[in-house]
């Protein structure tokens, strides 16, 4: 028994380290231009120790995503548990999806920004991509069952809550050099510019 679980530690282990090594080489030099031979030769292994655990290129991808996914999901349900009033909870949510694509730059743009090529564009409805956008049409809904916000189509609010908070994100991400105002205060604004123009 104790041999099997080193066993599955050790494969866990592997596992994970190919996962680090194919979202490195996919954020600095391209998902296109990355080979499951060029991930085998970073970790040190021959390509079929990585076949072994996963599909093709895609595959990796996959996994890629829905780690962040689930992660993402789970720091905006673990702050939002902390906020008062569906209100507090959606502006928390939102600041938390910002300060994890900040805190996680190369793995945002990846997953977030980075076009995905035809055979993964499923990502996003993905059982964790479907969870991580649902802690937002969740907290959305609740919003509008209390009249807090408009009355309407819960999604379309959802998805146009998203592009605000994807937007700066993405532009503090690859725009380091513009003279953005104070950091926080651009975020808050954003934040609350787009909470107003849909409240009750």
């Amino acid at each position: 028994m104790i041999v099997d679980e080193k066993k599955e530690e050790g494969q866990e282990s592997l596992r994970q380290e190919i996962l680090s090594a194919a979202q490195d080489l996919f954020v600095n030099e391209g998902y296109t231009n990355v080979s499951m031979r060029k991930i085998a030769e970073k970790i040190g292994y021959s390509p079929t120790a990585i076949y072994l655990h996963f599909r093709d290129k895609g595959d990796l991808m996959h996994q890629i995503c829905e780690q962040t996914f689930a992660r993402l999901a789970r720091n905006i349900r673990a702050i939002q548990e902390l906020s008062d009033g569906p209100l507090e909870k959606l502006r928390s949510g939102m600041r938390e999806y910002i300060y994890f694509g900040l805190k996680h730059p190369g793995e945002y743009e990846l997953v977030f920004i980075t076009p995905l090529q035809e055979s993964i564009k499923g990502e996003y409805s993905s059982s964790n991509g479907k969870e991580a956008f649902e802690t937002m049409t969740g907290v959305v809904n609740e919003c509008v069952s209390k009249m807090l916000l408009k009355s309407g189509d819960v999604t379309l609010i959802s998805q146009t809550l998203w592009a605000g908070i994807h937007g700066v994100t993405s532009l503090l991400i690859s725009h380091k050099n513009f003279p953005f105002v104070d950091r926080e205060k651009l975020i808050d604004c954003t934040i609350d510019t787009l909470i107003l123009g849909i409240k009750a």
